[in-house]
C-alpha cells in the first residue's frame, strides 16, 4: 500500500472540516445533555454532597473527552482513560446516586463514597497534570535511539506458537463448539481441564487460557499490519495464508460469547486501529460511538456469561437501569476498599502491586502471595464472588495512600501522553511494515480499559504473556534478511 505523508494524513485538514460541525453538539452531548438528563431522572437518590460532586466528575471527563475526539492528534491510549473515566467513573455512579441503587452492596457511611469520588476526581486531575508534562517535556538531544521493529523469522515463529496454543487451548476444551456456548460453561471445562477445582488455584487455568489468546491476537495484529502497509505482502501466500488462519482461530478463541467482554473489547480495540492506523475519522467515530455502544450494548451482552438455565434477561426500564445492574461498580467497590481499610486492615503498603507483578509466582513456593484485591475486599464484604472491579484508583490507593495514587496517576498521565506521541510520530514518519509501536499502542489503548477496571491480579497474566510475545519479534537492529518487506 502506497504511504504518503500529507497534512490531511497529519490530521490538519480534517480538523478543520470535522471538529466544526462536531464540537458543539458533541461538547453539548458529552458535557451538558447526558449528565443533565440523568441528574433530572425520578429516583430514590438523594442530592447531597456526593451527587454534585459525581455530576462534576461525569462533566470533567465529558469535557475531557471532547478533547480527545476532537483533537488533530490520535491519542489513542489517552482517550481510552478518558472514556472509561466518563462512563465508568462518570455517568453510571451519577445514574446510581440519582436511582439510589447499587450494583454491588455498598458497607460504609456515605462519607466514604464521597470521599472516593473526591479521589476519583483527585486521580483524574492528576493524569490530566502528567501528561501536560509530557508536552512539554524538553527535546532530547544526541542521537535517537533506533525503532522497535518485527524480525520477520521471529514473527513466523510467533505465528506457529500462536497456532500450537490455540490447538492445546481448543483440543483441551473438546472441540471448537465449546467456545460459542457461555462463559460459564468455558470455565467449568477450563477448571475440570487443570485441575483447578482439585488444586484450589486458577493459575494452570489462566494460563492455558492466556497463552490460547493473547499470542493469536498479537501474531494477528503482526500480519494484518504487514499487509495493510505492504502490496507485495498481500500477495504473498506466505503471509496471506497464516493470516488467514490466525482470522479463523481468533474467531474461535477470542469471541465475544467465550470471552469477557473487556477482553473482546481489547481485541476490537487493537484491531481497529491496526487495520486503520492514519485515520482520524476512525479514531474520532470509535470515541464517539464507544459512549453509545456502551451504554446501549454493551451491558446487555452480559447474557453470554451464563447458560441457559442461568441465565438472567436484562429489563430496562429507562436508560439508566443497565448502568445498575451490572458491570459499573468502580466507584463503589473504591468506598468498599477504604471502608475495607478503615475497619482495622490499613493500607498494605505495595503489597498489592507486589504481587500483581509477581503474578507468576505460584502460591507453593509464595504461601503469604497477596490474594487479587477484588476477592480480599469482597471476602471482607461476605461474599465470595470473583467478579468484583478493584479499579486502579482503589489499588494504588490501598497500598500507598491519596498521595501515592496521586502520584501514580501523574506518572501515568506522563506515560499515556508520551506512548501516543510516540504513536502518532512512528506512524506519520515510519509506515514501515515492522512497526512495533504501531500494534502495541493500539494494544495498550484497548487494555487499559481492563487495567482501570482491576483487579490489577487479574490483569497481570495477559500481560506478562503479551510481553514475552513482544520480546520474541522485536529487534533493534533489523537487517535486509529480517526485516518485513
Amino acid at each position: 500500500m502506497a504511504v504518503e505523508v500529507t497534512g490531511r494524513a497529519r490530521g490538519v485538514p480534517s480538523r478543520a472540516v470535522l471538529s466544526r460541525p462536531l464540537s458543539v453538539p458533541l461538547i453539548g452531548g458529552l458535557v451538558g445533555i447526558l449528565p443533565l438528563a440523568v441528574a433530572a431522572q425520578p429516583g430514590e437518590g438523594v442530592r447531597d454532597t456526593t451527587f454534585w460532586l459525581q455530576l462534576v466528575v461525569a462533566c470533567y471527563a465529558g469535557v475531557r473527552l471532547s478533547a480527545m475526539v476532537l483533537s488533530g492528534r490520535r491519542r489513542l491510549v489517552q482517550g481510552a482513560f478518558w472514556l472509561f473515566c466518563y462512563l465508568a467513573m462518570g455517568i453510571a455512579p451519577l445514574a446510581q446516586s440519582v436511582l439510589g441503587r447499587d450494583p454491588t452492596p455498598v458497607l460504609g457511611p456515605r462519607g466514604d463514597t464521597q470521599l472516593a469520588t473526591m479521589l476519583v476526581l483527585c486521580g483524574m486531575v492528576a493524569f490530566d497534570v502528567g501528561a501536560l508534562l509530557a508536552r512539554h517535556r524538553p527535546a532530547t538531544r544526541g542521537a535517537r535511539r533506533p525503532p522497535a521493529t518485527v524480525h520477520r523469522t521471529r514473527l513466523y515463529v510467533l505465528v506457529a506458537f500462536a497456532y500450537l496454543a490455540s490447538a492445546l487451548l481448543i483440543v483441551q476444551l473438546g472441540g471448537p463448539a465449546v467456545f460459542f456456548a457461555s462463559r460459564q460453561e468455558i470455565s467449568a471445562t477450563l477448571s475440570e481441564a487443570t485441575g483447578a477445582e482439585a488444586s484450589g488455584g486458577e493459575a494452570g487455568n489462566a494460563l492455558l487460557r492466556g497463552f490460547g489468546t493473547v499470542p493469536a491476537m498479537l501474531a494477528l495484529l503482526f500480519l494484518t499490519r504487514w499487509m495493510v502497509t505492504s502490496r507485495r505482502a498481500r500477495r504473498q501466500p506466505s503471509v496471506v495464508l497464516p493470516w488467514a488462519g490466525l482470522v479463523v482461530i481468533n474467531a474461535i478463541v477470542n469471541n465475544p460469547i467465550s470471552n469477557p467482554r473487556y477482553w473482546f473489547l481489547t481485541v476490537l480495540f487493537a484491531l481497529l486501529f491496526t487495520v486503520f492506523p492514519r485515520s482520524t475519522v476512525m479514531y474520532r467515530a470509535a470515541l464517539a460511538l464507544g459512549v453509545v455502544i456502551a451504554l446501549l450494548v454493551f451491558p446487555f451482552t452480559d447474557r453470554f456469561r451464563y447458560d441457559e438455565n442461568g441465565r438472567q434477561p436484562v429489563e430496562a426500564q429507562s436508560f439508566m437501569e443497565p448502568l445498575v445492574i451490572k458491570d459499573y461498580d468502580q466507584v463503589g467497590m473504591f468506598a468498599n476498599t477504604i471502608t475495607y481499610a478503615a475497619d482495622g486492615n490499613g493500607h498494605t503498603y505495595g503489597r498489592q502491586v507486589t504481587g500483581a507483578a509477581l503474578f507468576f509466582v505460584p502460591r507453593d513456593m509464595w504461601p503469604a502471595k497477596p490474594q487479587d484485591t477484588g476477592f480480599l475486599v469482597g471476602g471482607w464484604m461476605g461474599t465470595n464472588s470473583a467478579n468484583l472491579s478493584s479499579p486502579l484508583w482503589a489499588e494504588l490507593w490501598l497500598d500507598f495512600g491519596p498521595l501515592g495514587m496521586t502520584a501514580g496517576f501523574l506518572g501515568i498521565g506522563y506515560l499515556a501522553a508520551r506512548t501516543d506521541r510516540g504513536y502518532v510520530r512512528r506512524t506519520l514518519d515510519d509506515p514501515s511494515p515492522g512497526n512495533v509501536l504501531a500494534v502495541v499502542a493500539p494494544v495498550l489503548a484497548g487494555y487499559s480499559f481492563i487495567l482501570l477496571r482491576g483487579s490489577l491480579l487479574q490483569a497481570s497474566g495477559r500481560i506478562g504473556i503479551a510481553v514475552l510475545c513482544l520480546l520474541l519479534v522485536t529487534t533493534l537492529r533489523p537487517g535486509p534478511r529480517s526485516r518485513l518487506y
